[in-house]
């Protein structure tokens, strides 16, 4: 991980840009930040959800909600195998989510994709071997659902390519902005980012072409990547 970038990283909404920074582990940090929440003025649902008891309808029939008002109740079963259905324009991946190890995490992203949350956004960030972040309606790196939850890293995996994990600005800051792990670099990254996924071994073709369109320096991807759906399969 000896190749330089140019990271910026938002903080208290003034972007910082700091020049020719080794991508060593520290610096992996400053690139995975996810910044303050501007939803401000969008759609907002009660209690953390389109539905009074805060859960979207497990069929994916409620409407599209862009801002939250708190983060939602507990509403995955227990024993049921959640896998997410990630639509891009470029290719489609089918992620197992990881509810024995970062529970919180799983029920945010399937709340949220349940609310089409994710539905018609752009992955504002892709490195080549390194990540590919997504989970920004705004494409800015700043826009967040309106509730920030805890991090889970007591029961951490090792990264891999084709890891799912949550971008963060700081310990328990996290949203809705996730990054799949694209290349070597981001499977080497410390283990402060919560692991809630892994794409099926079969789509990890998906990823290496995601990459492919990724930028050699930190910033958007070369050709767009766009989040059409996220849905959830029970199994």
């Amino acid at each position: 991980m000896n190749r330089k970038f140019t990271l910026s990283v938002a903080e208290s909404g003034v972007m910082i840009r700091t020049r020719s920074l080794a991508l060593a582990l520290a610096g992996a940090a400053l690139l995975l930040a996810s910044c303050g929440d501007d939803n401000k003025g969008s759609t907002a649902a009660p209690a953390g959800g389109s539905l009074p008891n805060g859960c979207a309808p497990a069929d994916g029939s409620g409407t599209k909600v862009t801002a939250f008002t708190t983060a939602p109740p507990m509403c995955l079963v227990q024993g049921t195998a959640y896998v997410a259905v990630i639509q891009t324009n470029r290719a489609t991946l089918r992620v197992n989510l990881r509810p024995d190890i970062a529970p919180l995490t799983v029920n945010s992203f399937v709340n949220l994709a349940r609310s089409h949350y994710f539905d018609d956004t752009t992955c504002h960030r892709a490195v080549q071997n390194f990540v590919v972040q997504c989970g920004d309606p705004t494409a800015t790196g700043h826009g967040g659902p309106g509730y920030t939850f805890a991090d889970e890293v007591s029961k951490i995996e090792p990264y891999r390519i084709g890891s799912l994990a949550m971008a963060n600005s700081g310990p328990d800051t996290n949203g809705s902005q996730f990054f799949i792990i694209s290349g070597d670099d981001g499977a080497a990254l410390p283990p402060k980012y919560t692991l809630f996924g892994e794409v099926e071994d079969n789509d990890l073709g998906n990823v290496a072409l995601l990459d492919s369109l990724a930028n050699p320096v930190d910033g958007p991807p070369l050709q767009p990547i766009d989040i059409i759906s996220i849905t959830i399969d029970e199994q």
